[in-house]
């Protein structure tokens, strides 16, 4: 399933990302520093939300209290959450 997640307090705007299972893939940031979202997106494609979440979850980006790592982990736990009910 296609999901699409509105970033809260940083560059990229946007996380979309394929979820199949617990299973993350073809995520694509919307705005925010091409180059590293880009790598980040491919790092950690075909990894589970578990995976994901346990690695980025509370990632900072300067004096911010988030990151665009911490709004993908965010946003594929609240989504598998949410689609898990």
């Amino acid at each position: 399933m296609r999901c699409t997640y509105r970033t809260k307090m940083t560059c990229s705007s946007e996380i979309r990302f394929d979820l199949n299972g617990n299973v993350v893939s073809n995520i694509e940031f919307i705005g925010g520093c091409n180059g590293n979202l880009k790598a980040i997106s491919k790092l950690v494609d075909g990894w589970t939300v578990e995976e994901i979440s346990s690695k980025l979850m509370g990632n900072t980006c300067g004096y911010k209290p988030t990151s665009c790592a911490d709004q993908l982990a965010k946003a594929v736990t609240s989504e598998y959450a949410r689609l898990n009910k």
